[in-house]
């Protein structure tokens, strides 16, 4: 390992206690390595407008530091045990380079707030990314209830059978439920939209730092003023950040589990496409919804991310190193999300339903819910009409699964599905991307 930033000449070898308290840092800072670029070059940038760097060793910083992010992006380099974090590899291959004008690099900051504003940015994209995923999401569903907008299935309340529905119903259920989530990762990226770099430590610095021209060159709507508040937002960004995923998750996880109880041969509703599930090993004829089902464990891994972070920020003011500790679940929760998300849109758009199997699950007692109001609507008080029909049935009483759908005509019901107005709110959702 390098020499750690903070080593002195006493500083002896990496010892056990250093590579536990190193951790998995190296592995993430990879990932956060050209939000880390990033943020460097607006610093830099910074320190020559309050002229604490002469212009020609601010562009030559710059320049080397994109040089750096090119050559990570290659390949070329990486964050590896040579180094104690992705920090120390920056200002290494700066100063390698530049001599001791690549120590300069940290004048004015400090790896707190360098980290703080590298995980805000990482956050940042890919809160943008999961949010057009969701709404990749909710277009596809949206796409197959029109489609099939008027084939009746059964609606289910407590896993049993209760009122025909529709294949519409059920799928813009999905479409409303993604766009509302879409809707609170943008809330959420609002919410974060804070630039903390230039709060050093905690405390600030003696320089007098242009935050809010480095703020504004790294795409960020305002400051995150307070230092020791800015401190304090660490992990609790992030627990934010991973409930809004969660949101999407839970939507995911009850797609999931829809499509693995449909396509089971009980219900054999819907076909899961061929390149998405998977045979058995000693069953010759048996296909499993494998890809439903790791969708299904996905939130999951959301929730342990989020747990995770939140025991973690149980702490005093100021920084302490327990925060690190954030650092994993954020990452992990925002790879596993858009992992997931990408996979949605084939997969709902590649759903075959079998209309004739999902009509005959359709018995004439889920009928009599609506020949109860409609009997009900005609000036009979419904609950006469309901002790009717619980207690003769339905027979004499002209009704279809058909009929019952076009009948639903309450906003929203299967017969007023009013999927334009979910086409109207994913466009203008879209063209805030």
């Amino acid at each position: 390992m390098t020499r750690p930033l903070w080593a002195t000449t006493e500083t002896g070898h990496p010892s056990a206690a250093m590579r536990f308290m190193v951790g998995d840092d190296l592995a993430l800072d990879r990932v956060l390595l050209p939000f880390d670029i990033e943020a460097s070059i607006a610093h830099v940038r910074g320190l020559a407008t309050i002229s604490a760097l002469n212009r020609h060793d601010a562009d030559a910083l710059c320049a080397a530091l994109e040089q750096l992010k090119s050559e990570s992006e290659s390949g070329d380099f990486t964050v590896d045990d040579r180094f104690e974090d992705g920090h120390s590899a920056i200002e290494w291959w700066l100063t390698e380079r530049l001599g001791d004008l690549g120590k300069r690099v940290h004048l004015g900051r400090s790896r707190n707030d360098q980290s703080l504003v590298a995980i805000r940015l990482f956050m940042r994209d890919g809160l943008h990314r999961a949010r057009s995923l969701t709404l990749d999401a909710a277009s596809a569903a949206l796409d197959v209830a029109q489609q099939h907008e008027h084939v009746p299935m059964p609606g289910y309340t407590h896993l049993q059978r209760a009122v025909p529905s529709s294949v519409g119903l059920w799928m813009a259920s999905f479409a409303e439920s993604f766009l509302d989530d879409a809707e609170l990762i943008e809330a959420t990226l609002a919410w974060i939209d804070r630039c903390p770099l230039g709060t050093a430590a905690g405390y600030g610095v003696n320089l007098p730092l242009a935050r809010e021209s480095v703020a504004a060159e790294l795409g960020f709507s305002r400051l995150q003023l307070n230092p020791m508040s800015a401190q304090a937002s660490r992990g609790k960004h992030e627990v934010q950040a991973i409930s809004a995923l969660w949101q999407a998750a839970q939507t995911v996880r009850r797609l999931a589990w829809d499509l693995t109880l449909f396509a089971a041969g009980e219900f054999g509703f819907v076909s899961i496409p061929a390149e998405m599930s998977t045979g058995s090993s000693i069953m010759p004829g048996k296909r499993n919804p494998d890809l439903p089902e790791l969708l299904r464990a996905h939130a999951s891994a959301i929730s342990g991310a989020m747990f995770e972070t939140m025991e973690a920020i149980s702490l005093p003011s100021g920084y302490h190193r327990d925060l690190q500790r954030t650092k994993g679940p954020i990452v992990r929760a925002i790879e596993a999300t858009n992992t997931a998300m990408q996979l949605l849109p084939d997969l709902i758009r590649g759903l075959r339903f079998n209309a004739d199997r999902m009509r005959s699950a359709i018995d004439r007692s889920m009928l009599a819910t609506d020949i109860a109001v409609r009997l009900a609507a005609d000036g009979l008080p419904f609950r006469d009409a309901y002790r009717q029909l619980a207690e003769r049935g339905t027979e004499g009483h002209d009704a279809s699964p058909e009929s019952s759908i076009a009948d639903r005509v309450s906003p929203g019901a299967c017969g007023d599905l009013r999927l334009e107005t979910l086409r109207n709110r994913l466009a203008d959702a879209m063209s805030r991307a």
